[in-house]
């Protein structure tokens, strides 16, 4: 089914929910009143098995997204969303109770016809995945494994890895999209002693940015879109008309006309964020994913999927008393009001980063053609996109062995794009080339219709979120390095995600 059509869908259902309470319309509302909030640290509670122990509960809150409207229901974790940042150490363990103390009701609409969403499960689960983390399997929030209110499970993070911009947030089969919509998500941050002396801003200097969208309703509570079927509410996609940062709808944020650091996410369910800065001002994006670049990159707008993030310094130093607004096209996001104060010496980011070499073709002990279908009913409407073309509980099929490099080509049939990402591992993307779907279709076969295209010079880090376009082949190559066992790997536009655009892959031992 066609984007549009998509849209057309979950706008109709939005239009069905505002017959009964009106919609709130963002462009009513004063921009630019509300403060960015920054989330706080999490605090650790001491030392458990050799391990750094901090305890996180679920739980639900009433808060203020924009200064005129009332206080909005959600669900975050420490009475927040973004929960605390967690600040941790490369090579050095951290230990995290989760803790689910979220009522036994669900106030968003749960499909049941959606696998691991049964009427017979309880209404409300939750487990966690640290998207990022190089973890073993029985601490990577397997989605199945999600349990109720009123229990806790404890994971351990070894953080054997590059320092880099991770991220939290609910993983449980079937109502994933909901529980990150009420607000289940936070910053992970892993650092090292090699970046420590590249000297980038840090402390307030330095600042995580979550950016999603939602749409509300007058009363200040969260609206989620519906399909306008009681016994089916799912959509394909959720996009939401207001756009938040950190939990607030516009907000603004004070700097010194100096360089700042800024941990940027794409929080949100299913949109894709265009960025720019309105006066044309250049960024200088430090990292992505899964760490730093090889060398700084001056770039005048980036892509963000949901899912990815980028590592981006922005130096004001030269705007002394001015604002400019951080865009996605056409939706003003945030703003930045420098102070007209004394400048500091303009920011000259360091020459080089981090050695990021790259995995040779020729590594690689396999490739595997991955197709993304979509499945319809009778009448047209989509059911479900599947991931090669199989269910989640059907037979695995991916079965890397640990340690061994393969290449992973997505042949994506569909009409959107879908950010693919993989836990457990870090890759590298290699190319994109369109095909001819109506071929394929015909005959299985590949035939191109242009060239390999590279990545984007933003996307040549180290990743473990990749967009896969329509119609194209978009290959990456990855190392299965850390753990043997159960992982899982899927789109994740949330809402593909609970519609069985997910599937469970095994890291096989050496030998085994």
């Amino acid at each position: 089914m066609a984007l549009t059509r998509r849209i057309f869908l979950a706008g109709a259902a939005a239009l069905a929910i505002r017959a009964e309470s009106p919609a709130l319309h963002p462009e009513t509302l004063e921009k630019f009143v509300d403060a960015l909030p920054v989330p706080p640290l999490a605090n650790s509670m001491g030392t458990r098995q050799r391990a750094a122990f901090y305890r996180l509960a679920m739980g639900e809150f009433n808060a203020k997204v924009h200064r005129d409207l009332p206080a909005t229901r959600m669900w975050g974790f420490a009475g927040g969303s973004p929960g605390p940042t967690i600040e941790a150490r490369s090579g050095e363990p951290v230990l995290i109770e989760w803790v689910n103390n979220l009522p036994t009701k669900h106030f968003l609409p749960i499909d049941h016809n959606l696998h691991g969403a049964e009427k017979y499960k309880p209404e409300v689960r939750s487990i966690v995945h640290v998207h990022g983390a190089k973890v073993p399997p029985e601490s990577d929030g397997y989605p199945e494994n999600a349990y109720e209110p009123g229990k806790s499970e404890t994971y351990l993070y070894p953080n054997n890895q590059e320092p880099a911009t991770l991220w939290y947030h609910d993983h449980a089969m079937g109502i994933n999209r909901l529980n990150i919509y009420a607000g289940l998500f936070g910053f992970y941050l892993i650092r090292d002693a090699v970046e420590d002396r590249l000297d980038l801003p840090s402390g307030r200097y330095e600042i995580p940015l979550a950016i999603y969208d939602r749409s509300f309703r007058r009363d200040g509570s969260l609206d989620y879109p519906v399909s306008g079927m009681p016994d089916m509410p799912w959509v394909p996609e959720a996009f939401g008309e207001a756009m938040l940062v950190n939990g607030k709808m516009f907000p603004y944020l004070d700097v010194e006309p100096r360089a700042y650091r800024f941990r940027m996410l794409n929080a949100a369910n299913g949109r894709f964020f265009h960025f720019s800065l309105s006066n044309g001002k250049k960024f200088t994006q430090i990292g992505t994913d899964q760490g730093l670049l090889p060398a700084p990159l001056e770039v005048e707008s980036f892509i963000l999927a949901p899912g990815e993030r980028a590592d981006i310094v922005i130096d004001f130093s030269s705007l002394a008393g001015e604002r400019m607004v951080l865009k996605s096209d056409a939706f003003e996001i945030m703003q930045f009001c420098v102070a007209n104060q004394k400048p500091m010496p303009a920011y000259l980011p360091p020459a080089s980063l981090r050695s990021v070499s790259a995995i040779a073709e020729s590594a690689a002990v396999k490739t595997r053609r991955l197709p993304i279908y979509e499945m319809k009913t009778a009448t047209g409407d989509s059911m479900m996109m599947l991931l090669n073309g199989m269910h989640w509980h059907d037979p695995v099929s991916e079965k890397p062995v640990l340690d061994s490099v393969e290449i992973w080509e997505l042949v994506n049939t569909t009409e959107d794009s879908h950010p693919v990402h993989l836990h457990l591992v870090r890759f590298q993307i290699l190319d994109r080339r369109p095909f001819n779907e109506a071929w394929y279709f015909r005959t299985g076969e590949l035939r191109f219709s242009g060239p390999a295209e590279p990545p984007e010079p933003y996307e040549r880090g180290w990743k473990d979120t990749v967009r896969a376009h329509s119609n194209t082949v978009t290959r990456f190559i990855v190392k299965f390095e850390g753990y043997a066992g159960r992982y899982v790997w899927h789109c994740h536009a949330l809402e593909h995600e609970d519609n069985d655009m997910m599937r469970p892959y095994d890291v096989l031992p050496k030998g085994g």
